[in-house]
């Protein structure tokens, strides 16, 4: 029961088109997992933690659907199964729209999003930094890869967890803003172990603008960051949107012909 003709070329091209759908599979796998197990990923600064962790799992479980419903494809075409093509068809079309629906929802909510963001790194600056390891890991790893300090500024580390309970060593970095004075982490300064980045006990820099510390906060970069991925994340996903049409077009050519080869063959 071999197809032959333009029927040919359409399953080895769905067979194609499958495969490359399970290796994306594959990669969404890959990044979620990579994504669940780094502490310091960009994304991992957030106060509501388990929506973050639940959002990890869902991406998970479409990367590990998107592994399966390949598999059925490459077989199904490759197979000439009406029943495996017929299956695919109704994984891939479910996928499709829930694909579509969660592009709608992210659009709609951008805004949100963007301002949610700006309210976690800013409560982690202020709440979780000195307090919660990985937060600590994580907002060290932004501030030296960023070359930022502080959510908004270098004076978000004033009243914060870390300025009240950390105590002043060789390490750390005594700053001082309209006579006050306070503590920042040594990821702010541009030379961590620089002579000019080390303050002794009860030292200080007299003025909070010194060429040492960065000057800029982390929101405006993070935001900047996630605007670019943002960009190439929306091009893999119309890619892959246009993939997934294109097979749900070829399984149903697919299993016309097949049922037509079986009905003259009868």
């Amino acid at each position: 029961m071999a197809l032959s003709g333009c029927y040919a070329l359409v399953k080895y091209l769905l067979v194609f088109v499958n495969l490359i759908f399970w290796l994306a599979g594959v990669v969404v796998l890959g990044v979620s997992i990579w994504m669940l197990t780094d502490s310091t990923f960009y994304l991992s600064v957030t106060q509501q933690s388990s929506h973050y962790t639940t959002g990890l799992v869902l991406l998970l479980a479409a990367g590990f659907l998107m592994f399966i419903v390949g598999f059925f494809g490459c077989c199904g075409a490759f197979k000439e199964s009406t029943c495996l093509l017929v299956t695919f068809f109704w994984f891939l079309l479910i996928i499709l729209v829930a694909e579509v629906a969660a592009a709608a929802w992210a659009y709609s909510n951008k805004e949100v999003l963007v301002e949610r963001l700006k309210e976690n790194v800013k409560y982690t600056v202020k709440e979780e930094y000195f307090v919660v390891p990985s937060r600590t890991v994580t907002i060290d790893t932004i501030q030296r890869e960023l070359h930022c300090c502080g959510a908004e500024g270098p004076s978000d580390w004033k009243h914060s967890k870390y300025d009240v309970q950390s105590t002043k060593s060789e390490l750390s970095l005594a700053v001082s803003a309209l006579g006050i004075n306070f503590n920042i982490p040594s990821s702010c300064c541009r030379h961590e172990g620089s002579d000019a980045c080390r303050v002794s006990q009860g030292g200080g820099y007299t003025s909070i603008v010194n060429p040492e510390i960065y000057s800029e906060g982390c929101i405006d970069k993070l935001i900047d960051i996630l605007r670019t991925y943002a960009t190439v994340v929306t091009a893999v996903g119309i890619t892959i949107c246009v993939l997934e049409i294109i097979g749900l077009v070829f399984s149903l050519l697919l299993c016309c012909a097949i049922r037509n080869t079986d009905h003259y063959k009868a």
